[in-house]
């Protein structure tokens, strides 16, 4: 049997984790907004990813992080769709995923373990993806994301305006 004390951290995890996947869902949407439709395809000439390669690849970790979740781990290697379709599907994953963290079902593994996979993943890609936006020439402009009206349960493309943009 569970005592209060490992309730309490489980809530408060989960807590971390659903405000992480908001701040993951402003990051990103901030990163994904008003990019150009030829930017999908941007590639730098290497062996990396492109932009729609990349998101692509986001929507499925989260379909991961959600499988992992709810204890049956599954990946799928997505091809990529358009760039609007694409990003409606991340949100589509983020937003799944959040809602089963909120539902206060039981999970088979630890917060800290969705952190380190799935979710540090995404963060990451979210930075590549701001970089080849800079690359391309249609970079975004910096933001004090401290300063930021990040909820959690917003995780969606529709989000708060940046408060301190430079």
């Amino acid at each position: 049997m569970a005592t209060s004390t490992s309730l309490s951290t489980d809530h408060s995890s989960r807590q971390l984790l659903r405000h992480t996947v908001a701040t993951l869902a402003y990051r990103a949407g901030k990163t994904l907004r008003d990019a150009p439709d030829s930017f999908a395809a941007f590639s730098t000439g290497e062996k990396g990813r492109t932009p729609a390669h990349i998101l692509a690849h986001m929507g499925d970790l989260f379909d991961w992080a959600l499988s992992i979740a709810k204890g049956k781990q599954e990946w799928h290697d997505s091809t990529p769709l358009s760039w609007p379709q694409e990003a409606e599907r991340f949100f589509k994953t983020l937003q799944a995923f959040d809602d089963y963290l909120a539902s206060g079902a039981p999970l088979p593994v630890s917060a800290e373990k969705l952190f380190q996979g799935p979710i540090a993943d995404a963060l990451t890609h979210t930075g590549q993806i701001a970089i080849l936006r800079r690359m391309a020439s249609c970079p975004m402009r910096g933001e004090n994301y401290f300063r930021a009206e990040i909820v959690t349960g917003r995780v969606g493309q529709e989000q708060a305006a940046p408060v301190r943009e430079f």
